[in-house]
């Protein structure tokens, strides 16, 4: 469990108003709002956007809070005692306000543009059978996002070099499939910015409960599954000391092999 600080809090705050900015500012301008509307929505655009915003964060500010920027996240690394329950609590704080003002600056800059998709707000779409299925649609799309920062950020033996890019083309791809049924924001602070500041909560509680829901799936499928009895608290999980001694043999046997050569 890491020790979180101000400036940690702060990148959760400004990472995540520039995500929202991002996300908003391209729902915007590439998502049509009406049947009538002179071009059509470009989903391939506007997940692209999403994946290419979050890796860049991820790059530049992870190494100082962890690259959460979503509550969703949090919660997921608070369940497996990857972060302290109140550095949790700051966190969803930081980046709840982080959305509001990154919806802010969609409204300030955006203004008559805006207003017609409420500043990028996420909705149900009529496509769907209604708010229980946008809540299903947002916690798959929440799963497979946790699901790829547990399994490649969090796990000790993941590829942590590659984390940035693996999550970050994860967002854009639920964004692909999921926008035009719920706008996949996947992220109750990406919802909640735009959805204050636009006055459309979109049904508030698919937003809400199916991110919840499947965070924890997600951390609970880590847990058990995929890293299984290998399962750490700690930052790294246990190495049997049968196998230390294993793989000192191994290493001593390969030195020698090559200092005859």
């Amino acid at each position: 469990m890491q020790d979180r600080g101000l400036a940690a809090y702060i990148a959760e705050l400004v990472g995540t108003l520039i995500l929202t900015f991002a996300i908003c500012t391209v729902v915007v301008l590439y998502v049509a709002t009406s049947a009538s509307a002179q071009t059509g929505s470009d989903f391939a655009v506007v997940g692209l956007v999403h994946g290419i915003v979050l890796f860049g964060l991820i790059i530049t500010l992870g190494s100082v809070s962890g690259g959460h920027f979503n509550p969703a996240v949090t919660l997921g690394a608070a369940v497996m005692r990857r972060i302290d329950p109140v550095d949790a609590l700051v966190y969803i704080l930081a980046q709840l306000s982080g959305g509001v003002l990154g919806a802010l600056l969609v409204k300030g800059l955006l203004l008559d543009e805006g207003r017609a998709s409420h500043y990028g707000a996420a909705t149900i779409s009529p496509l769907l059978g209604g708010n229980f299925s946008g809540a299903i649609v947002e916690g798959i799309g929440t799963f497979l996002l946790v699901l790829a920062v547990c399994a490649v950020a969090f796990n000790p033996r993941g590829r942590h070099e590659w984390a940035p890019l693996a999550i970050g083309l994860t967002l854009g791809l639920d964004a692909m499939i999921f926008g035009p049924l719920t706008g996949s924001a996947v992220n109750p602070a990406r919802w909640f910015g735009p959805a204050l500041i636009g006055n459309e909560f979109g049904g508030t509680w698919p937003y809400i409960f199916g991110p919840i829901v499947g965070a924890l799936a997600a951390a609970a499928l880590y847990r058990f599954v995929i890293a299984g009895r290998q399962y750490a608290l700690g930052p790294e999980p246990p190495t049997p000391a049968g196998e230390v001694v294993e793989q000192v043999a191994a290493d001593v046997s390969t030195a020698a092999r090559s200092g005859r050569k």
